[in-house]
């Protein structure tokens, strides 16, 4: 039986307090929420930085902030920066955040648009950032929303860019991606190299019955409001991110399982090579 990862994504690009007063945007609340979800249980947490009006940036003046907190209070704590390119795909912008050295950043393995918008993942940019990750001592998070990205990461293996045991974020129900169905589940699962760990995230309302799929089947979960911001599908109730992380812990105590702490998953080399 494998330890399941709990993936905490708390933030993102998307939600905001006009659409939920719940999800943290200054560093201050970004930090604390991270520290109470670390207080209960999870592995890895997915890092997005807002400026001061409340908008997505790259800047690693903010990022710094943010990570420098989060370690002082979550010390073994798997720490992942975004490189999202949804809004400035420009390489020098979005590659900034390597520069801080966090044990993972995100890797979106090619261009894929979501409902309003599009994200801009071109080959050399990909490969561009991988590179700088390696330079940094940086793991990447392979995040997958259809089959061809996951080809595309084992790719990046054999041509040597990406070296030892991976992380996969396989993101389901988006609209021109993977769907949140038990078919799309198994064949993304079978596509993954068998000796890496892989979590599973559903966007919406995909991301609770996400949530008990991937667990029944020993899968690794990544959980918050940068995928959904309600607690019912009738979207009548908002979550919070505490309550989701809660959520997660029942299904796992529930099915007789046990969570992987952040620290088994940083010694199994997730951490920065170069963590001071």
């Amino acid at each position: 039986m494998k330890k399941i990862i709990v993936n905490f994504c708390p933030t993102g690009m998307v939600p905001n307090k006009r659409e939920t007063p719940h999800v943290p945007i200054s560093v201050a609340e970004i930090v604390e929420q991270v520290h109470e979800a670390y207080e209960l249980g999870i592995t890895i947490t997915h890092l997005h930085a807002r400026d001061d009006n409340a908008i997505p940036t790259y800047r690693k003046s903010v990022y710094r902030n943010i990570f420098e907190s989060v370690r002082k209070h979550c010390p073994d704590l798997v720490i992942c920066g975004s490189t999202s390119g949804r809004n400035f795909p420009e390489f020098e912008k979005r590659s900034e955040v390597i520069e801080l050295k966090p044990d993972m950043c995100s890797l979106t393995l090619s261009s894929l648009n979501f409902p309003k918008q599009s994200s801009l993942n071109a080959p050399d940019i990909i490969q561009a950032l991988v590179v700088k990750m390696n330079e940094y001592g940086v793991k990447p998070e392979l995040e997958c929303f259809d089959l061809g990205m996951i080809n595309y990461g084992k790719y990046l293996i054999k041509k040597q860019l990406i070296e030892g045991r991976s992380y996969w974020n396989l993101i389901f129900g988006n609209i021109a991606g993977m769907q949140a169905v038990e078919s799309h589940f198994k064949l993304a699962l079978a596509d993954i190299p068998q000796d890496d760990y892989v979590g599973f995230g559903g966007i919406g309302g995909y991301q609770l019955p996400t949530f008990e799929w991937a667990i029944l089947n020993d899968v690794g979960v990544r959980g918050g409001l940068e995928d959904n911001i309600w607690w019912n599908k009738e979207k009548n109730e908002l979550a919070t991110n505490i309550q989701l992380i809660k959520h997660i812990h029942t299904l796992i105590k529930g099915e007789g399982k046990e969570f992987m702490t952040a620290k088994e998953f940083g010694d199994e080399g997730f951490y920065n090579t170069k963590r001071n």
